[in-house]
């Protein structure tokens, strides 16, 4: 007996793998203090701001010493002391707005990463592709360290101004050793 087989063209933004893995949410009594980036440091600025949710005290400059902006493997690896990691969750180029409700439901924290011009499909002679931005998502509440706190920088994730942009990449923040993590 066969069965015919058709690609699913749906996939929820995050779902267990096992029976046993936790699905979360997994930090939802964090607090979040927005902190304003200086220059090109979004990824930075992101992490420093996320790893002192935990009682840290980092700043930007700990981070760019220690990862890549195009590398969010190394942003997993940065997180490790502050006992968290990055998972990816399902997405493709869709634009945030697409996203926004399920990931809100998740009631979490998320690295929301958007490019801030239609995406081209081959680079510019540098070598780069198009710029890009990270924000975070904190349950229903995203922190854009671009902005000032005030001014569309702490906004409700369904009130963000840029969710018209397309999706580069989703992370859940997991805790550290998940099996998911990178």
């Amino acid at each position: 007996m066969s069965v015919m087989w058709r690609p699913n063209p749906t996939a929820p933004l995050w779902y267990a793998s096992s029976v046993d893995e936790s699905e979360g949410p997994f930090f939802e009594s964090l607090k979040l203090e927005h902190v304003r980036q200086i220059g090109p440091s979004c990824v930075a600025t992101t992490l420093s701001m996320v790893a002192n949710a935990t009682g840290a005290e980092t700043t930007p400059e700990d981070f760019k010493a220690v990862t890549n902006s195009q590398a969010p493997h190394t942003w997993s690896e940065a997180l490790k002391p502050y006992g968290m990691q990055l998972a990816y969750c399902n997405h493709d180029v869709r634009r945030l707005a697409y996203f926004v409700d399920e990931l809100v439901e998740l009631n979490d924290l998320f690295f929301l990463c958007f490019y801030s011009e239609d995406p081209p499909s081959d680079p510019q002679p540098s070598g780069k592709l198009v710029t890009a931005h990270i924000v975070t998502l904190h349950q229903d509440t995203v922190y854009d360290t671009a902005k000032h706190p005030w001014w569309g920088g702490v906004v409700k994730a369904t009130d963000y101004a840029r969710l018209e942009r397309q999706t580069k990449r989703i992370f859940r923040v997991v805790p550290f050793g998940h099996p998911r993590c990178l």
